[in-house]
């Protein structure tokens, strides 16, 4: 594994999807095709037909884009980056800031996967961003549009980690960078603030796959009241299990969507709690991102 410092520079014109025949995109594209007929991309694993117009937990059918632009907002690593950001979500966060198209998964428009490779490969960027909502329910596209895609650019996979090890699979040769959104230390928050199941031991799982597979830039939004429960125990985790891994803690949370119903993150998160969280980091030598 290199150092995301110099990661960038080292892949440029090399980057791993290229190292993939287009034989080995299209058998990926057409594994991730079939899942559909009995979903289980997350692991929710609803097991519905969704090539039959069935719709499970996220809702989504056909990968819908809600926007795309150049994001020149990332980390500083990335940018400039061409985000992709799709609507639905595996996820039903109650504080989402995105929530207007992780909630309505038929928003957005339709772009015919030969189309958005021929966007891309027009586009000035560092690399490709496909983000949400959750690209997750939108893998067999992603997919699709790679085999498409003529320019050699970096794929980045802007992810909850909710996904099945099948999933994981998929991308495995295809993501250059992870830049995943570690949010709960526990099963419990998982479950009441975002409606998810067996949170810690999945997401853990697919971290570890994931720096095994490529490299890797960890988001964690600090919320209110949620320094013992949550961010600690992942910045804990995260010093014991991986290496060479860059972390954002993010401190521009605020109370958003249903939000306000949950007291205990009805409010902005206070300076004190950040430089806290900060100080942790720093005490279990965390490589935190500077902005």
């Amino acid at each position: 594994m290199t150092a995301l410092s110099n990661y960038f520079q080292i892949i440029e014109g090399t980057k791993k999807a290229g190292f993939l025949l287009c034989k080995d995109l299209k058998e990926k594209a057409e594994s991730a095709r079939e899942i559909l007929k009995s979903c289980h991309l997350c692991e929710r694993r609803c097991h519905v037909n969704r090539l039959e117009g069935k719709q499970g937990f996220c809702g989504v059918l056909e990968a819908r884009v809600a926007s795309e632009f150049v994001h020149v907002g990332e980390e500083p690593e990335l940018v400039p980056s061409y985000t992709i950001f799709f609507s639905g979500c595996t996820f039903h966060c109650v504080y989402c800031q995105n929530w207007d198209i992780s909630q309505y998964p038929f928003r957005g428009e339709y772009i015919k996967p030969e189309i958005l490779a021929g966007m891309i490969s027009n586009i000035r960027a560092k690399n490709v961003n496909w983000v949400g909502g959750e690209p997750t329910p939108n893998l067999p596209y992603v997919l699709d549009v790679l085999t498409h895609l003529k320019t050699n650019i970096p794929q980045i996979w802007n992810s909850n980690m909710y996904l099945t090890e099948e999933s994981m699979d998929l991308l495995n040769g295809v993501i250059d960078v992870y830049l995943t959104d570690f949010k709960y230390g526990n099963d419990k928050c998982a479950r009441n603030l975002s409606d998810a199941k067996n949170y810690w031991e999945i997401t853990t799982r697919n971290h570890l796959i994931a720096r095994e597979q490529a490299e890797m830039i960890i988001r964690h939004l600090v919320l209110p009241n949620h320094l013992e429960c949550c961010t600690k125990p992942i910045l804990e985790w995260i010093s014991e299990n991986l290496e060479n891994v860059k972390v954002n803690l993010m401190d521009q949370y605020r109370p958003e969507w249903r939000a306000m119903d949950f007291r205990e993150i009805s409010r902005k998160l206070t300076h004190t709690e950040f430089q806290e969280a900060l100080r942790f980091a720093d005490e279990l030598g965390i490589d935190l991102i500077e902005r």
